[in-house]
């Protein structure tokens, strides 16, 4: 029996990305039953994040994977799934491959491939758009010794190489009828305990058509699973204990009866897993907002930036009264709720992006995710950049280099200014007392944010990746920042502010990671839960010091604290 082998190689470890797409190919290729008869398929899924990936190029990766794939079987086909964090590895890794094993015919789809098919050279065949009908009668085809490669969406790499690029138009693979595919959960294709999770597909397509975005040039109408499918799949959550679910919707609180619906569902079937949807703050009102808070969930917004005119260049809009005022319905109803913003959006300057800063945190966020700019292949704003004059990398991240109002030196500054943000804010889980410590000392997020980024280089930290900065190191770095911060006019404060930022860090850590934590404090942890202290001002001149030390731990009711003698 002939071996089928979907692969990808994921940008890391986690439920929210695994390999979906893949999976849903592997899935389609089952289904069919001639393939069933004749082949073997099964999926193969990587991570950028394995350690022993560490510290190596892409070639040296590529050749690990294709050891691993290629170990003691005769692979007839193998499908990849080609994204801007794998495509480099993936090239490599076909043309490695085609010398241990040339009998081999490769398919690239994914992203990538459906920009611009014809930029692929290394696979022998490309597929455009969604692959679940195209793929299957390419494979077919390949299984007959047919040469007739005539499908909607499918591209000859060979017979296509002398075309043009930059003149095509690409034809897409014919959409699906969703109620016919079936479910790679459901029929084993992936597995929740592997990854820890699920990334859940409610719906294809998007109504809106941002330009940064592949779904600018994509199916514009929303398509959604079946009602029976998605109950099906909510069914096996539940027994499988699956603890987390990434929805993958990108308008899913767009139809408000739709939305209501499955939220019902969701609480009903699955009440103890915590789902992460994307929303948009347009459509949240009090009884959308009331239903959200009635299950486990956070929702992630992609406000981009604060300034209409800069949005308008990028397809979008937005009316800040109107955001502001939804986003404080999930505030009043406790919903946890976090913010995108992107740097290097044409019309943009290094003040607005401190501006859209300031803005996204004064409304209380549970995180904010800053990211550059990518002009991606296929996009609208592709299309337009040499208009909108967006100098870009012409290769993966395709990450914008210059605008007409950022400079590379503004760039830059945007990027450290993105680390300071993640390392302080969203690593350091200061979302509670954040803004109180900004009104205490009448200073801007921003600008408390630059300086705490000028205290980073001082400490000589590395200004790559926040995530690799344990929680622990962060908190003392917030700590010696801020007693730098304080030490002089605000000192009566310091006691106060270490206080509550110790007893929230012990906190968050029994949240996040179930750990019981000792930390000594001025004032009685009580006092520092109460509404009062979020008044920094008020608290001082108010309550009265208690030093004692306090345990804080998971409790049978979920997290507690008491005193310790």
């Amino acid at each position: 029996m002939k071996q089928i082998v979907c692969a990808t190689v994921l940008v890391e470890s986690s439920p929210q990305a695994l390999p979906l797409g893949a999976a849903c190919i592997a899935s389609s290729l089952k289904q069919d039953s001639f393939i069933f008869q004749k082949a073997s398929v099964s999926l193969e899924d990587f991570s950028l994040e394995q350690k022993e990936f560490s510290s190596l190029s892409h070639e040296e990766i590529a050749s690990l994977i294709a050891e691993k794939i290629f170990s003691g079987r005769e692979v007839f086909v193998l499908a990849l799934s080609v994204y801007v964090w794998n495509r480099k590895i993936l090239e490599s890794l076909i043309k490695k491959t085609r010398l241990l094993s040339p009998q081999t015919l490769f398919i690239a789809g994914g992203p990538e491939i459906t920009a611009n098919p014809f930029s692929f050279t290394a696979a022998d065949f490309c597929v455009a758009g969604e692959g679940e009908l195209a793929l299957p009668l390419l494979v077919k085809n390949l299984l007959q010794n047919k040469t007739d490669f005539s499908i909607p969406g499918v591209y000859d790499t060979k017979n296509n190489a002398e075309k043009n690029e930059g003149s095509l138009s690409i034809n897409r693979a014919t959409a699906p009828d969703l109620e016919k595919l079936s479910s790679p959960w459901l029929d084993g294709t992936l597995s929740p305990k592997k990854y820890g999770g699920v990334l859940w597909e409610l719906a294809r397509g998007c109504p809106f058509k941002c330009s940064y975005c592949y779904e600018s040039r994509g199916e514009k109408k929303v398509r959604r699973f079946p009602l029976e499918r998605v109950k099906k799949e909510l069914e096996f959550f539940a027994k499988e204990k699956v603890p987390q679910v990434f929805v993958l919707d990108p308008t899913y609180n767009a139809n408000k009866k739709e939305a209501l619906s499955m939220l019902r569902l969701i609480k009903q079937i699955t009440p103890e897993t915590f789902y992460y949807f994307e929303a948009r703050a347009e459509f949240i009102d009090k009884e959308m907002a009331e239903a959200f808070s009635k299950i486990n969930c956070s929702l992630q917004f992609g406000l981009q930036s604060a300034h209409p005119e800069v949005l308008k260049l990028v397809n979008r809009s937005l009316d800040r009264k109107t955001f502001s005022r939804n986003i404080n319905l999930l505030n009043q109803t406790g919903v946890v709720f976090g913010f995108d913003l992107i740097y290097g959006l044409p019309g943009d300057t290094f003040a607005g992006f401190k501006e859209s800063i300031d803005f996204a945190l004064s409304l209380y966020p549970n995180n904010l995710e800053l990211f550059c700019l990518s002009v991606l292949p296929g996009t609208d704003l592709y299309e337009r950049a040499s208009t909108l004059g967006l100098t870009y990398q012409t290769l993966p991240p395709y990450h914008v280099t210059r605008t007409l109002t950022m400079n590379e030196s503004d760039l830059e500054k945007a990027r450290t200014l993105s680390f300071a943000v993640n390392v302080f804010y969203t690593q350091g889980r200061a979302v509670p007392w954040f803004n109180s410590l900004l009104h205490l000392i009448h200073q801007s997020p921003s600008a408390f944010l630059s300086d705490f980024e000028s205290f980073l280089k001082k400490q000589k930290v590395s200004f790559e990746d926040a995530c690799a900065i344990p929680f622990e190191e962060i908190t003392k770095l917030q700590l010696d920042f801020i007693q730098e911060k304080l030490s002089a006019k605000y000192k009566r404060y310091l006691s106060l502010v270490k206080d509550v930022l110790l007893l929230n860090a012990a906190l968050s850590q029994a949240l996040a990671q179930g750990k019981e934590s000792l930390v000594s404090l001025t004032y009685h942890p009580d006092d520092l839960t109460s509404e009062y202290a979020s008044d920094f001002v008020f608290f001082a001149n108010n309550a009265r010091p208690y030093k004692n030390r306090t345990k804080v731990f998971i409790g049978k009711n979920g997290i507690d604290f008491r005193l310790v003698k």
